[in-house]
């Protein structure tokens, strides 16, 4: 797992991992205070990449996203399951050749939204089982996939080319997407407490951070339920790719 800020920590996604009934082992590696960006090989069954203060395109001031967005673009070629929350998402966009606008024109979207399936989202490893509870009848396969913190104000605007297009909200279209088998990006925070969205919250003036606290409380049950649901999902993907590669070797 790796960590760009530590403002930005893996959160209640570690304790909801643990919880799995995989229970992958967790390895936190942080450049920001040092440590070296791992190779493919040092990655072990998935990786996870962390949201972050930087922009896609931050090199200067984080001088370890070139090889961050290197081993995303590794990780996806080679299959490995991998999960890109938020600045981790647009990473594994512009690795895959796609791009994301700073400070796009929408502004930023704070606070709890809703996460609204596209069609494939139902034949999805990581969203199906969320999409199973939206409302079948819903036209285009709409409705509520989940609830979840958002807290960002750069966006994906061009997914990689071949990338499968998941979920959007109402002010950002590209908040699940896929490329290839294996590789996701989640714009929003599954793993944010509600302590670490309202610290995220009262760091920005363009942001009520009352309005953010209140939604956090007033969606408490359906964001757990959700985020918890994308951890076991995520959980899974790796014990059965793992399990497969062990099979075809051994």
């Amino acid at each position: 797992m790796l960590e760009n800020v530590a403002a930005v920590p893996l959160d209640r996604f570690a304790g909801w991992l643990a919880e799995s009934p995989q229970a992958p082992e967790i390895v936190t590696v942080r450049p920001w205070a040092g440590d070296a960006v791992p190779s493919l090989d040092d990655c072990g069954d998935g990786l996870i990449v962390l949201g972050g203060l930087q922009n896609a395109y931050d090199d200067a001031v984080a001088p370890w996203l070139p090889a961050t967005r290197a081993l995303l673009g590794e990780a996806t070629r080679s299959g490995l399951p991998t999960l890109g929350l938020c600045l981790g998402a647009q990473l594994l966009a512009v690795a895959n050749g796609g791009t994301v606008q700073v400070s796009a024109p929408p502004g930023r979207e704070a606070g709890v939204i809703d996460i609204v399936p596209r069609p494939a989202a139902a034949h999805d490893a990581l969203l199906d089982r969320l999409a199973a509870d939206v409302p079948a009848d819903h036209p285009a396969g709409g409705g509520v996939l989940a609830k979840m913190p958002s807290m960002h104000a750069d966006a994906v605007v061009n997914l990689p080319v071949g990338a499968t297009w998941l979920a959007s909200s109402a002010q950002y279209p590209y908040q699940a997407f896929r490329v290839g088998e294996c590789a996701w990006g989640l714009q929003f925070h599954p793993e944010a407490s509600a302590e670490t969205v309202l610290a995220w919250a009262r760091d920005f003036e363009d942001v009520d951070a009352d309005a953010v606290a209140a939604e956090m409380a007033e969606h408490a049950e359906a964001i757990e339920y959700a985020g918890r649901a994308l951890a076991f999902g995520f959980a899974e993907v790796v014990a059965d790719e793992a399990a497969a590669i062990a099979e075809l070797v051994g």
